[in-house]
């Protein structure tokens, strides 16, 4: 089932604590964005990808997706002061499509299959996310004092790709951009719409490289996988 692919990459350096935006920082010698790219490069279903930039970026940004082959980046919207308005303007440009993806391009360890079923969920019920369940014990505290243990069941750690049907999310990106909301994700802007969102389970490799740690799980994977290969 084809689907289009919307990326913010106008992010910073500063939780990683780099002088430069995280995507442009080398895993195992090549940039971390071109990892994520070369996923949905790869599937015959990807149909584009349009990557929000910072306007001071995007030349080097082209250079990289030239240097390393990269043939389905349809165009660089300019990123916004928020990743909403990133997205927002990722879509703008994208344009009219069936299902689109929202995913972060600092996440390169996405799953095909995952993909594939956000994909399928989308089309059939309009808004699915990734996540997986918590693992550890949660507790809500207040000024260092515990006053509850939440029960970790019910809760997932979301992650991104998150995939809506087009006009879905561009009616939840408008109005929350109408409303001044401010969401922390692109599922919120749907769900404050009274709209389902469907979760389908990924898995726990699928990390966003944040911090200087996720490098090195980042690292573990890729020697992992080239062990299997």
């Amino acid at each position: 089932m084809k689907y289009t692919v919307v990326l913010p990459a106008a992010g910073s350096g500063k939780r990683m604590k780099a002088d430069r935006n995280k995507l442009l920082l080398e895993l195992s010698g090549k940039p971390i964005f071109i990892y994520t790219l070369e996923v949905f490069d790869r599937d015959p279903d990807c149909e584009g990808m349009w990557l929000a930039v910072k306007a001071d970026e995007r030349e080097l940004i082209e250079q990289y997706v030239e240097r390393y082959k990269i043939k389905k980046v349809k165009g660089y919207a300019t990123g916004g002061a928020e990743r909403q308005d990133s997205v927002r303007a990722g879509l703008e440009m994208a344009g009219q499509c069936g299902v689109v993806l929202v995913h972060d391009a600092a996440r390169p360890f996405i799953s095909p299959v995952v993909i594939r079923e956000l994909v399928e969920q989308a089309n059939e019920s309009g808004a699915a996310i990734a996540g997986v369940p918590v693992k550890d014990t949660i507790k809500k505290v207040r000024e260092s004092v515990i006053t509850e243990t939440v029960n970790r069941a019910e809760l997932w750690m979301i992650q991104t790709p998150q995939a809506f049907r087009y006009e879905l999310l561009m009616e939840a990106a408008q109005r929350a951009k109408a409303d001044g909301f401010l969401g922390t994700d692109e599922a919120m802007l749907v769900e404050r719409m009274g709209h389902p969102v469907q979760i389908v389970e990924s898995t726990y490799e699928n990390v966003k490289m944040t911090t200087p740690d996720d490098l090195i799980y980042g690292k573990a994977i890729l020697a992992s996988r080239l062990q299997e290969e």
